[in-house]
């Protein structure tokens, strides 16, 4: 009888120490990989958030004081309103993360811009706001200019005084102009040159009534027409940014020159909306 045998030992794979080592290894990688995409939604990114800011009317007061005061002439009594425009934009210090890019770039009341944009002089608040009242000191005396000009008054002849804290930045000069013009001389004809509606807008303007460029503008016909608005005045290279999101029963008027601004306005107030630019 043959004796029993006993099966040899089976013989490792010699594979399977190499599968385990590369297993181990990939664990131990995958751990610093997953740290870094965990905190990614925490590390501060290079952009700002904007929203819709407040809103002024530029033949009110504000704060009390009177936006624009006149000396030398009559100032005419208006009822209509020129509403300038604002964005609210988080700090130069506030750190903005990918949760707060994607909500941004999700929601049409908020809009997402490179941080060096919004703020290309300064990493302080306190300088930040040196700035921004700086440009706006600029584009008020542009606009004192500019309605000058278009008065055909010398500054001996007519003074003029804008007042509006707590606002800095250029792009107030246009609805400044225009209102200055509406304080003056109205429409020209003896009517206002809103038409006794509420007219907003933005732009920058230099003393020859050239109107420029602003950021921001689609949160700030969302501002506009939440405030009361029908009729917002857009420099003309900006009419596509204008009509992204563009709210319900806001009418864009394209403008290049203040002659423009002021003759679309005239045409409005008389009720010839054909002679009346859109975007």
């Amino acid at each position: 009888m043959p004796a029993p045998t006993t099966p040899a030992p089976a013989t490792p794979s010699p594979a399977k120490p190499a599968r385990s080592r590369r297993a181990r290894t990939l664990a131990v990688c995958a751990v610093p990989v997953v740290a870094l995409l965990a905190s990614v939604p925490f590390v501060p990114l290079p952009f700002s958030v904007a929203q819709p800011g407040s809103t002024v009317d530029v033949l009110g007061s504000h704060d009390g004081k009177q936006v624009i005061t006149i000396e030398g002439a009559p100032a005419r009594r208006t009822t209509g309103q020129l509403r300038m425009t604002t964005i609210v934009v988080t700090g130069p210090r506030v750190d903005v993360d990918l949760g707060d890019v994607i909500s941004g770039w999700s929601r049409t009341d908020r809009a997402v811009m490179p941080h060096d944009a919004v703020y290309p002089v300064g990493d302080s608040d306190e300088e930040v706001d040196a700035h921004n009242q700086e440009e706006m000191k600029k584009s008020q005396d542009a606009a004192t200019d500019a309605a000058r000009r278009y008065l055909h008054r010398s500054p001996g002849e007519l003074r003029i005084g804008l007042s509006l804290a707590d606002v800095g930045g250029p792009s107030a000069g246009l609805l400044f102009t225009l209102g200055i013009i509406d304080k003056v001389d109205g429409d020209g004809r003896g009517g206002e040159l809103t038409g006794g509606r509420t007219i907003s807008g933005t732009g920058t303007i230099d003393a020859d009534g050239t109107i420029g460029e602003v950021g921001g503008v689609p949160l700030k016909t969302q501002a506009a027409r939440r405030d009361g608005a029908t009729v917002f005045l857009v420099p003309k290279a900006e009419c596509s940014a204008a009509k992204a999101n563009l709210p319900k029963g806001l009418q864009l008027v394209p403008v290049e020159k203040l002659q423009d601004a002021v003759k679309s306005l005239r045409a409005l107030a008389s009720g010839d909306e054909d002679n009346v630019p859109t975007c």
